[in-house]
């Protein structure tokens, strides 16, 4: 299982996330490619070395080209947000987990400033270079092949912080309401260390926080922030490696309810609203309750600092009056998606590994569906022709299946 180290000693932004991965062999170009999907326009990104307390590091800037970006509000909802994610061409995953951290910084925002979601308007947190920043920093990990992320505790900083309410005392509201349940520090810098963006996408992605586990890192990237500090490095540090094991266990938690008087046309809804903030799976079963009534039970998979979100959730958009949670673990293979071509076009191709050994794998069904539409051909020829090339590419190169 490839995995992501970050090492947030000097805190942790959205550029500088941008920064590592490049520093750490992401190519930007494709990057760029890749963000074009989103319907936004009038941005570029720029790279280049600079020094921070003499240690090289990558600086990216999102430069965005006044009077010609898209005819969005200077000042975006969540609204907005989620319209632009859902009309992007990204992959589901990424457009799953982009709108996870978005969701939280408005959150966040909500929380500090007593207000409703959908009263809430961004500032910089929703301009062009924050959307750049978090979906760009999912595809930079994307195209590392990163299973998973892990952090060290976060350094915040220390003073106060400008905003366009004022001074404010370090961490920030928005990133103090992000952190909550995370190990995070205070240094001596009298400034701020993490932004609002860089602690949303650092508690979305990461699956732990502590010291760096015990993995064989293969790359690492440094990621500069914009200050230049006296007596420390600036930077964020990424590491990039693979953490071998045979079946890896993880404890998650399983919410449930049981509902026999809610109208189903909710669950839909309700459904990706737990996907949205950050339920791992979810899932309906039939089941019959007292007095012989038909009813569903609604279960929910998710981590365990997502339970609490997730209950409201559920309490909150279902008839439900209560609801049973446990911890279970699980063991889940290691995941990978690959591109791969066939006589008909580019199909992605999941597959799926248990230590070193691949042992499923599986066309995108999307993508099959795609070329099963516009080719004509029965959608079954596609995913097989997408299976066969695989087994020939495998056993050619002396592998089962790739």
């Amino acid at each position: 299982m490839k995995i992501a180290y970050f090492d947030c000693f000097s805190g942790i932004s959205g550029d500088m996330c941008l920064g590592a991965l490049v520093d750490a062999g992401v190519s930007l170009q494709e990057i760029e490619k890749r963000l074009k999907g989103i319907p936004i326009k009038g941005y570029s990104l720029v790279s280049k070395k600079v020094r921070r307390s003499g240690i090289s590091a990558t600086k990216v800037d999102v430069i965005v080209k006044k009077g010609k970006h898209d005819p969005q509000p200077a000042k975006r909802t969540w609204k907005d947000i989620s319209g632009i994610i859902r009309a992007s061409t990204l992959p589901d995953e990424i457009r799953k987990k982009g709108n996870e951290i978005f969701r939280s910084l408005f959150a966040a925002e909500a929380e500090a400033h007593g207000e409703s979601l959908a009263k809430v308007h961004l500032h910089e947190l929703s301009a062009i270079d924050c959307i750049v920043d978090i979906f760009g920093t999912l595809i930079g990990l994307s195209l590392l092949g990163a299973d998973r992320v892990y952090s060290s505790p976060v350094n915040l900083g220390g003073g106060f912080v400008k905003t366009g309410h004022g001074l404010l005392p370090v961490p920030a509201p928005a990133t103090a309401a992000i952190l909550k349940n995370t190990l995070v520090y205070s240094s001596d810098v009298p400034f701020e260390l993490t932004t609002p963006t860089g602690a949303a996408i650092l508690k979305s992605l990461a699956k732990g926080f502590g010291v760096m586990p015990c993995f064989q890192y293969e790359k690492a990237g440094l990621g500069a922030g914009s200050r230049d500090i006296v007596d420390r490095p600036n930077v964020l540090r990424v590491f990039i490696g693979e953490m071998y094991s045979e079946s890896p266990e993880e404890v998650v938690t399983v919410i449930e309810t049981n509902i026999d008087d809610m109208n189903p046309q909710i669950y839909e809804y309700l459904m990706d609203e737990l996907f949205s903030r950050g339920a791992l799976d979810v899932y309906l079963t039939q089941v019959i309750m007292k007095k012989t009534r038909p009813a569903v039970k609604l279960s929910v998979l998710c981590e365990s600092d997502k339970k609490n979100d997730l209950i409201d959730i559920i309490l909150k958009e279902t008839t439900s009056i209560g609801v049973r949670y446990f911890e279970t673990q699980r063991v889940t293979m290691d995941r990978e998606v690959k591109e791969f071509s066939i006589k008909y076009g580019k199909v992605r191709l999941k597959t799926s590994r248990m230590g070193k050994s691949l042992v499923k794998c599986s066309p995108e069904f999307e993508d099959c569906r795609k070329i099963a539409q516009e080719t004509g051909l029965p959608l079954r020829e596609i995913i097989d022709e997408v299976q066969s090339s695989a087994q020939r590419k495998g056993k050619r190169q002396g592998r089962s299946v790739l």
